[in-house]
This record gives structure tokens, sequence and C-alpha cells, in this order.
């Protein structure tokens, strides 16, 4: 089994997709790692030679990736809202940071419905 960037790779997919587990690395970035390896992107994991994982790591080695970069996005998330910015207040508030509308959806970031229940006469 691979381990690359302190991340163990899945043996029975191909290494272009198997790099996408590593946090920070998509399909673009994937590929050209690859590509700057000399390594065939079709090829399984199981089947990579050591010097091929080596030269591999030694790439990937030179992008933020796992936890170097979710501490920068962790920092930079923390600096907004340290300065006071709208992107700060809405991080800090816990609403959408992009522009999306909230009176209805955004569910994702304002979490499950707080419903006020209304009692009826009889």
């Amino acid at each position: 089994m691979a381990r690359i960037a302190g991340v163990d790779l899945p043996p029975n997919k191909r290494i272009d997709i198997a790099l996408t587990y590593i946090y920070g690395i998509g399909r673009s970035l994937s590929k050209k790692i690859l590509e700057e390896a000399k390594v065939d992107p079709a090829v399984k994991v199981k089947d990579l030679t050591d010097d091929e994982i080596s030269r591999i790591q030694k790439i990937v080695e030179q992008y933020p990736v796992e936890g170097e970069l979710r501490a920068r996005v962790s920092q930079n998330i923390k600096r907004l809202i340290a300065i006071g910015c709208y992107r700060g207040l809405r991080h800090r508030r816990g609403l959408p940071v992009r522009g999306q509308r909230t009176r209805t959806n955004a569910r994702t970031r304002k979490g499950p419905r707080r419903t006020v229940g209304v009692k009826r006469k009889k």
C-alpha cells in the first residue's frame, strides 16, 4: 500500500484517482504531478514501483497539502474574522460567505430548521 503525504492510497484504484484522496490535490493537479514524475496515470496503486512512489512523493512535497493546507485555510478564515470584514462576519455568524441567498435555501451553512411552534385554539 502506497503512503503519500501521510495518506494511505487505495490499492485498487488508478493512481490519478488515488492521488485525489490527499487533501489539496484534485484531478488536474494529480495529472500534472504524474506527468512531471513520468508515471502512467492508468497504472493501479498496487502496481507502482518504489521508485515511482518516491518520485511522486518528492513532487507532492512541493505543494501545500493535508495539515499544512488545512492550517493555512484556517488562518485565513481567522484573519478575516479578526479584521471584522464582511466575509469575516459571515463566517462568524455561520452564514453563506459568497453572496448566496438566505431567505430560502442555505441549509448547509445555517443548519437544520428551527421552527417556532404555533398553538391553535380549539
